[in-house]
């Protein structure tokens, strides 16, 4: 009998989980107990709540007054995650609800998971027994009402070894030791939480530590051996607290924070309230072996994760359709974080190109959703962990920023965390509390980008000089990936605009569909720039002669960078869309010549990847690569291979990106020095900077023959730092030879070499060279099965899906992927593979429309 979809009864409610686990890490298994106070609100004969891969045994319900009944029987809906205990009539009132079950330590990254590393200093296979809860996967560890709202309070318990550490959310506050060999370890009381932010670890663990000036005792937990690659991730936290305290006014309310890196993880990090559970990679840092932008990604993975203690965990989203408000805040708090702790990073100019730019590309499909999408079942809910809930969610955040100004939009955080602490919130909550410290409207504002779909351009349809300035007739309609017109959608839009003269000439709300401004102090040569600083969430479109009058700032950099930077990402998406002709933004890009700032190069490069990408279907390939080398070989000859005294983060970053173009670009002297440095590197005569080592391992791959690919599994083999094993697979992709990537392929899937969580990333990189597109396409087909298996219900198989089928540019290719979708179902990769679709389409109208312009431009190279 099939089950829909429900939400969890409120008629039996818990408020306190006491629970002890008993891990038998060599087994895979566990086992557990429950003794869970609830509250039953009106009579029933049967209590419901979620459970999924647990065998439940002993249920049995005590009164207040200690009458005690046994469950009669348990009901497993196994479709919907979902058990039912039956009893005779219970009236309402206090009980406790109490169980035995036992479950698997399995592999699949969700749930109570077991974790491979090697154990120092003889490197022996061990595992350790780790959880990943979010979205709905605290069921898997112990039956519990699994929904945001249904809040308790937790104490924890467990029995390890006694040679093994045991975390988790609250401080240890009682270890005893028996003749076993085993420890029990006692946490304390939680706070009122939600399940998805319980956390539990159990492993062979090294530890650093310190305190916050505030008095948070603040540990990283390391592998053995590897407590000094905490250290960057330690003093990050220790300031952020304080500063985080001071931005929102309200204290950290655990006594303690620990951050550990976990060998298998399917994400980046997950905010567990008091225990965050990192990737290796998003958390150590190797001082010889770290890049400088891993570095700054672990800043900015540890401020988001902070951020997530107060907005998150203190106030929580009531359901799953709010997942915006956790994660689109955090990833906006991140970048504030980060520019206090480090303005060396100029991070506000990198948000465009990591937040910014690719939720502008994600919301103009016509298979995109709301930022506020409804969520019916628990399948759809890893589908929204994407672009537009964290990085448009953080771009709307920032926009609203801007518009209320920093100090009263503080003031409105304050107002809305002290309101609803330890409580559930929706979104008109949020903007409830802005508008009562700003005093501006917000609501009526915000529902029109919350609410709908996409985001609309902004385009300037008349331009008129006046005796004392300039008249602009503005007028908004939506932006379509596809450039189809929709008379429908209609926002409400903050509007900056600035001149030569003035940062900030004219500031408004662009509330119709069409309205005139007069722009003060203007000369008829003089640009006029919607939007400064690219900070509201649309595109802009000017007219040619407005767009020619900004090369001459464009060049002797007047213009600052984030409007250098947004003018060029603005007209390449209107390429992309056909509203402009792909030779009018490479002109554009040549004037960018004397560029030096990293991120602007960043935004060019990843155009000029699209485009690559693009061309990669056709014969233009080696025409296109010479363009490349000409817009990068003078900013290489002029930062050189060597890292100069004194050299900025950003100047090292923008080596880093401008030689890696450069390579992909096929430059025969880039190549040859990246090989050699290579050789020095491997030899062990010179070491390479690691900001540098991607660069030189795709460099020497490109070409690779066997002798070359088995030299380079030999250096992956080698090394236990993640990061480097990470760079050197995710380079193998890079090879030419499709024999040999073929083999590639088969050792991504080679679960003792590679682990799961980075086999998706090493099959992408093969996917996006057009020299494996169709054989990691094929694979996929042959695998499916495995595939589905392995990431089935996380986000890591929409990831799979995306990369290995966006990259084609054919009617018959996209036609091809539906037809294997519509008989393979791929639960919660739906709106995924209808983006794909989209995406080819898309590709395959650009190339027709543009190839034989491109062509002609491409010709004299």
């Amino acid at each position: 009998m099939k089950h829909d979809f429900e939400r969890l009864p409120k008629s039996v409610v818990p408020k306190n989980y006491h629970l002890h686990f008993i891990p038998n890490i060599p087994q895979f298994s566990f086992t557990g107990s429950a003794s869970i106070s609830i509250k039953i609100e009106e009579k029933v004969d049967r209590i419901t709540l979620n459970s999924v891969d647990l065998k439940i045994s002993n249920v049995r319900v005590k009164s207040a007054d200690g009458n005690i009944q046994k469950c009669k029987e348990v009901v497993y809906l196994t479709e919907i995650e979902v058990v039912h205990f039956q009893f005779d009539t219970l009236s309402p009132g206090e009980y406790s609800l109490d169980m035995d079950f036992e479950g698997e330590l399995n592999d699949k990254m969700k749930g109570f998971y077991r974790s491979k590393y090697f154990s120092h200093p003889d490197m022996q296979e061990r595992y350790a027994a780790v959880t990943q809860f979010e979205a709905t996967d605290a069921r898997r560890c112990f039956p519990c009402w699994d929904e945001p709202a249904l809040k308790a309070t937790f104490n924890i318990s467990m029995t390890i070894p006694q040679n093994l550490v045991g975390l988790s959310n609250m401080p240890l506050i009682e270890e005893t030791k028996s003749e076993n060999g085993t420890k029990t370890l006692k946490f304390g009381t939680s706070p009122i939480m939600s399940t998805y932010l319980l956390a539990m670890c159990v492993g062979e663990y090294d530890y650093v530590e310190g305190s916050s000036k505030d008095g948070v005792k603040v540990r990283v937990y390391t592998p053995v051996g590897k407590k000094q690659q905490g250290l960057f991730a330690l003093e990050v936290t220790i300031k952020v607290l304080p500063y985080y305290k001071d931005y929102f006014q309200i204290a950290y309310p655990l006594p303690k924070l620990d951050l550990i890196a976990i060998s298998d993880f399917a994400a980046g990090a997950m905010e567990g309230w008091g225990l965050i559970t990192y990737r290796e990679t998003m958390v150590l840092v190797d001082p010889e072996n770290t890049s400088l932008i891993r570095k700054q990604n672990i800043a900015l993975t540890v401020g988001h994760e902070v951020a997530h203690q107060w907005f998150g965990n203190l106030v929580t989203m009531e359901w799953w359709t709010e997942l915006w408000l956790n994660e689109g805040y955090a990833s906006f708090t991140e970048f504030l974080c980060v520019n206090h702790l480090f303005p060396e990073y100029d991070i506000w100019t990198q948000f465009m190109t990591d937040m910014h730019s690719p939720a502008l590309d994600a919301d103009s499909l016509d298979n995109s959703h709301p930022i506020e999408v409804e969520v019916n079942h628990p399948a759809e809910i890893d589908e929204i962990f994407d672009e537009i809930s964290y990085n448009k969610g953080a771009s709307i955040i920032r926009m609203l920023h801007n518009y209320l100004g920093d100090e009263d939009f503080r003031k409105g955080m304050h107002l809305y965390l002290t309101k609803h602490q330890y409580k559930n919130t929706i979104t008109e909550n949020l903007w409830e509390s802005l508008e009562k410290a700003s005093g501006k409207v917000v609501a009526n504002i915000m529902r029109t980008w919350i609410k709908q779909m996409g985001f609309p351009k902004v385009k300037v349809v008349k331009d008129t000089q006046e005796e004392n300035g300039r008249r602009l007739v503005l007028e908004q309609t939506k932006f379509t990936a596809n450039g189809s017109i929709d008379e429908k959608s209609f926002w409400m839009i903050p509007i900056s605009i600035a001149t030569p003269k003035s940062a900030n000439a004219l500031t408004t709300v662009l509330d119709k569909k069409e309205m005139e401004v007069f722009i003060e102090n203007v000369t008829e040569n003089d640009w006029i720039k919607i939007n400064p600083g690219t900070i509201g969430f649309y595109r802009t479109q000017y007219p040619p002669d407005m767009l020619e009058k900004f090369i001459p700032a464009i060049r002797d950099l007047t213009l600052s960078p984030l409007d250098r930077l947004g003018l060029h990402d603005d007209l390449f998406a209107l390429v992309q869309n056909g509203s402009n002709k792909t030779v009018e933004s490479l002109k554009l890009i040549d004037a960018y010549r004397n560029e030096d700032n990293f991120t602007v190069w960043s935004s060019i490069a990843t155009s000029l990847s699209k485009l690559k990408n693009l061309l990669s279907h056709t014969d233009l390939t080696d025409k296109f690569n010479a363009f490349g080398r000409h817009i990068f070989t003078p900013l290489a000859d002029k930062l050189g291979w060597e890292t100069k005294d004194n050299e900025s983060h950003l100047e090292t970053l923008l080596r880093s990106l401008v030689l890696s173009k450069l390579v992909s670009f096929n430059c025969e002297k880039t190549c040859e020095e990246a090989t050699r440095r290579f050789y020095l590197h491997k030899e062990g005569k010179q070491i390479l900077p690691a900001d540098l080592r991607m660069t030189c391992y795709r460099a020497v791959l490109q070409n690779a023959d066997d002798k070359v690919y088995e030299e380079m599994l030999a250096l992956y083999r080698s090394t236990d730092l993640h990061e480097e094993k990470d760079r050197i697979s995710r380079a193998l992709g890079s090879i030419n030879n499709p024999t040999i990537l073929q083999k590639v392929i088969a050792f991504s899937m080679s679960k003792e070499e590679v682990r799961a969580q980075d086999a998706v990333f090493v099959i992408a990189s093969v996917a996006v060279n057009p020299k494996g597109r169709d054989l990691t396409w094929t694979f996929f087909k042959e695998n499916w099965k495995i595939l589905l298996d392995q990431y089935s219900g996380g986000f890591l198989l929409t990831r799979l899906v995306k990369h290995i089928t966006e990259n084609f540019a054919s009617e018959e290719k996209a036609l091809e992927v539906d037809s294997f979708f519509k008989t393979h179902e791929f639960p919660g990769a739906e709106r995924t593979i209808q983006q794909s679709i989209e995406t080819i389409r898309l590709s395959t109208a650009w190339l027709n429309r543009d190839l034989a312009e491109i062509t002609e431009y491409l010709k004299d190279y």
